[in-house]
């Protein structure tokens, strides 16, 4: 069994492949050739938290995949990981766990890539400005997604604590710097969203983090942080203002994202405003971006099948260059 850790997976795996990684997953999901039951989620109120399972398996790839991710936002006070997680992954052949991955950093990368692959399908293909709101543990991955996927010369960064930004804009300047883009501290979300032609968002807030009024036309817009029905850090009038609507899962997204229960709920939107999912798009069943004024917004929760795509790839990259640690028992 081979033990892959964070620095393991970076010297193998870039941000660019895990975008691959995630066109793939996307496309193999729609094509029904994944079984990727709804994943089990279970709250833990006392600590704001809640406990994730996530199984996978993709006969066409001779694996299975089960990774479990825990969402604990308060973490970010302590210093530590958000979503602590590992994923196992499976030979699909025998049933053995060939691999343990760290699952915190395979999270943040094919969270990260499904924003990156949103964006590279749908966005503008002039898009030079972003707007990244939330800097917790997903935040450093949707930004470098971003610039992964379009050559940005500027992203506005907001979150409610200045300093943290401050601190987060630093770091990724550093971290970042071979993309070549200025990433600037916003004081607030309404400066942050100001003229951007892409923009993400990854906290858990319960109330809408950005006015959609202010969004200019022709932006495309991904929503990752709400993933439980009391979530909305989506402003419903975005959606109003949307010309299309993609998911990466539209049955996971209805099974618990309150960025679009809520709203369908209000009566603000319907189901037939809704476009598809985006692995529709990439195998050309569903139509994608068709005017540089629409303004398109992606809403993901995620899918097993990135998880257990993302982690394939990283084993199969990490033996080929004898990379990680070999565990016996």
């Amino acid at each position: 069994m081979l033990l892959l850790s964070k620095k393991d997976i970076q010297k193998v795996f870039t941000m660019k492949d895990a975008v691959e990684a995630d066109k793939e997953a996307f496309t193999l999901f729609s094509e029904g050739k994944s079984v990727v039951p709804l994943r089990t989620n279970i709250g833990a109120p006392k600590y704001d938290g809640a406990f994730l399972f996530m199984p996978s398996y993709v006969e066409d790839l001779e694996c299975s995949a089960i990774k479990i991710v825990n969402v604990f936002p308060k973490n970010i006070e302590k210093g530590i990981p958000t979503t602590p997680a590992q994923v196992l992954l499976i030979d699909g052949k025998t049933g053995v766990v060939i691999s343990v991955l760290d699952g915190t950093y395979v999270t943040q990368l094919r969270t990260g890539a499904a924003s990156g692959a949103a964006f590279d399908v749908l966005a503008n293909p002039t898009a030079k400005k972003g707007a990244l709101i939330g800097t917790g543990g997903q935040a450093a991955t949707q930004l470098e997604a971003m610039l992964a996927v379009r050559d940005l010369e500027e992203v506005k960064v907001y979150d409610i604590n200045l300093q943290r930004t401050e601190e987060f804009v630093e770091k990724m300047n550093e971290e970042l710097a071979s993309y070549g883009a200025r990433i600037i501290a916003a004081k607030s979300s309404d400066e942050a969203i100001e003229d951007a032609d892409m923009i993400v968002t990854v906290t858990p807030s319960s109330k809408p983090v950005f006015d959609g009024n202010k969004v200019k036309a022709g932006a495309t817009v991904s929503c990752v942080g709400s993933y439980q029905p009391h979530m909305q850090e989506m402003d419903s009038v975005i959606l109003q203002r949307a010309g299309k609507i993609y998911f990466d899962s539209e049955e996971a997204v209805l099974s618990e994202a309150g960025d679009i229960l809520i709203p369908l709920a209000d009566g603000l939107i319907t189901k037939e405003d809704f476009t598809g999912d985006l692995g529709d798009v990439l195998l050309g069943k569903v139509v994608g971006r068709e005017t540089e004024e629409e303004i398109i917004v992606f809403k993901t929760v995620g899918i097993g099948t990135q998880d257990l795509v993302t982690a394939k790839h990283i084993y199969d990259k990490a033996v080929e260059q004898g990379i990680g640690t070999e565990w016996n028992s």
